[in-house]
């Protein structure tokens, strides 16, 4: 299990340093097109960092009230209460805020920036569908997301999106505006930054798809090494394979949240699915309980 999460966090190094990569050579090909000087590169990259981080600060209160979740206090659900309370002093981490969605599809998700402020969320699906022990799996894995900084990587990551699908935006519509001189020594990078700005967007989805999927894996095995039962998470994955997770309120800038994925899977967004597919999940635990 040890080496799994190592690995994973490995992988995840990787994938951010690719999207900053891409962001600054947006930036960086923004200045070629318009023959900018070297300033308005550093003043691309400031207004990024600064749209970005506004969209950081904001990303956690945004997925909860998208959602439609509801805060709850103990009195409401002692149950989901409980069983959180517990795996939160079992992991050693503060206990986080409990929402509740109404919605019949099985699903959950942790957000915030860091474990002082964090939230988990269930559907009443999930809280109808599982026994104490697969539901305690299934937020074992959404706490491994608290522990393991996962809800701050997928912060950084919807605010790197933001930021690279604006500048790409920006690149476009000032083409317009630009004198069309077949003669300037910058045609090549204008066009290489038209083609830039068009495959950006998709490029930076790729990457956050990528961050999600490993993450997921991640939390798998943070939950089982927690529990000690990987058999609860399994069963727990089963059943929503068996019963579907669509959820009816359906986002796809909140998707890669969630505790497998809540959109549809006929839809355009559903075949850039954040999430690896559940028999894969299962596969790599059982995987783990022979190992361990």
């Amino acid at each position: 299990m040890y080496s799994q999460i190592a690995a994973n966090k490995r992988k995840t190094v990787i994938i951010m340093a690719l999207f900053v990569l891409v962001a600054g050579g947006l930036a960086w090909l923004f200045t070629k097109m318009f023959n900018s000087p070297p300033s308005v590169f550093y003043g691309v990259l400031i207004g990024s960092a600064i749209y970005a981080l506004i969209s950081y600060l904001s990303s956690s209160r945004v997925a909860l009230a998208v959602s439609g979740a509801a805060e709850i206090e103990q009195k409401n659900n002692p149950r989901l209460w409980r069983i959180v309370e517990n795996l939160a002093i079992t992991d050693g981490l503060p206990m986080p805020r409990v929402f509740i969605i109404e919605d019949p599809a099985p699903n959950a998700f942790a957000t915030g920036r860091n474990p002082k402020n964090a939230a988990v969320c269930a559907t009443t699906g999930l809280l109808d569908m599982m026994t104490d022990t697969e539901l305690q799996g299934v937020f074992a894995h959404e706490m491994g997301h608290v522990k393991n900084y996962d809800i701050r990587v997928s912060m950084v990551a919807f605010a790197l999106v933001a930021v690279i699908g604006l500048l790409a935006d920006i690149m476009l519509r000032l083409t317009w505006f630009r004198d069309n001189d077949d003669n300037n020594s910058n045609q090549v990078f204008f066009i290489i930054g038209i083609v830039a700005a068009i495959l950006a967007p998709l490029i930076a989805v790729i990457i956050q798809l990528a961050i999600s999927r490993q993450r997921e894996y991640l939390a798998d095995a943070t939950g089982a090494l927690t529990t000690r039962y990987p058999q609860g998470l399994e069963s727990a994955l089963a059943k929503i394979g068996q019963a579907g997770s669509t959820m009816q309120k359906q986002n796809t800038a909140t998707a890669h949240l969630f505790f497998a994925n809540p959109l549809k899977k006929h839809s355009l967004a559903g075949l850039f699915s954040t999430h690896p597919p559940i028999k894969d999940r299962i596969t790599r635990l059982k995987q783990m309980e022979t190992a361990a």
